[in-house]
């Protein structure tokens, strides 16, 4: 058999059919390939399919050039049963990326809560940053949507409060209790902190210069529809983390301006109540909110006699 015998048959039968059926055959063909790209790009799935590739393009000219002969029949019998091989192993390889592909086909992403708590959450959070920022104090949040984060917070501390930039501040205060890892946002409630997030490889990250927490929320966001940001303790600059991509710097009024932009898009497309909250001690929210005021507070006279000593 020619080596071009099969693509001169694939041009005679298309003849035959008529051209629209034709053409939109190649178009949802096309739609199909350009997804899967899109979806692999800057992965580590990218290379492999790229290898994957080239191995089964050497493979089906070496089995059309030998095996079309009476001599090599075993060697396109052998390429025909490895496709079935590769078609299992696609599975295996390929494992992390499908689930997240699946993951992202089930989702419609909300905010669990209405146009108010957006306002009212994006604000403590910008608030909480931007001392952080200042500070120097490295910070980790993750703003749930709808995929659900109930795994990750399974070995965190349940606190279920109300957000505020205080409450936020005390947490990653250095030195607390609570203020390794990151802190879990649903809809109005601070539900848990001292979370361990999924970390990404030191492949996927934009520098590889960023440290763990950044690799913990692009590998957060990586698995699910949270919107996770992040504080670096090294420089202070603030990051926002969605679908395993890490924005650059910004201030805080630029993360005002794109948590909400991003959180509103969520409640256009699917708003939901938030879940009914439980139940958290009054005596707990007001000892970690004393707490701290009293070390924003220090922080500020700090602040003060280093500008009179300048």
């Amino acid at each position: 058999m020619p080596l071009f015998g099969p693509i001169q048959d694939l041009f005679q039968r298309a003849a035959a059919y008529p051209p629209a059926i034709v053409v939109t055959e190649f178009v949802v063909i096309w739609i199909v390939v350009y997804a899967i790209v899109r979806f692999v790009q800057g992965t580590r799935a990218a290379g492999a399919l790229k290898g994957l590739l080239v191995l089964l393009v050497g493979m089906l000219v070496i089995s059309r050039i030998l095996g079309g002969t009476d001599t090599f029949q075993r060697l396109s019998l052998l390429y025909d049963r490895f496709l079935a091989l590769v078609a299992v192993g696609l599975i295996v390889i390929f494992q992390p990326e499908l689930r997240r592909a699946l993951v992202r086909l089930g989702e419609t992403p909300f905010f669990r809560g209405g146009r108010s708590d957006i306002d009212f959450v994006v604000d403590e959070i910008a608030e909480a940053c931007a001392y952080l920022s200042k500070a120097r104090f490295g910070a980790l949040v993750a703003i749930e949507r709808q995929v659900g984060l109930d795994d990750a917070v399974e070995g965190g501390t349940v606190l279920n409060a109300e957000v505020s930039s205080r409450l936020l501040q005390s947490i990653f205060f250095p030195g607390g209790a609570l203020h390794d890892l990151g802190v879990v946002v649903r809809g109005r409630r601070l539900h848990s902190a001292n979370v361990q997030f999924p970390l990404a490889e030191p492949t996927d990250m934009p520098d590889a210069k960023l440290g763990s927490r950044h690799r913990a929320a692009v590998g957060l966001t990586k698995e699910c529809d949270a919107l996770v940001v992040v504080v670096s303790e090294e420089t202070g600059a603030i990051r926002i983390a969605e679908r395993g991509k890490l924005s650059a710097p910004m201030t805080s009024d630029e993360l005002t301006e794109q948590l909400t932009r991003r959180l509103e898009i969520s409640l256009r497309q699917r708003p939901q109540q938030a879940p009914p909250a439980e139940e958290f001690s009054s005596e707990t929210a007001e000892s970690l909110d004393a707490s701290a005021t009293g070390r924003v507070v220090s922080a500020e006279g700090q602040d003060r006699g280093d500008d009179r000593v300048a």
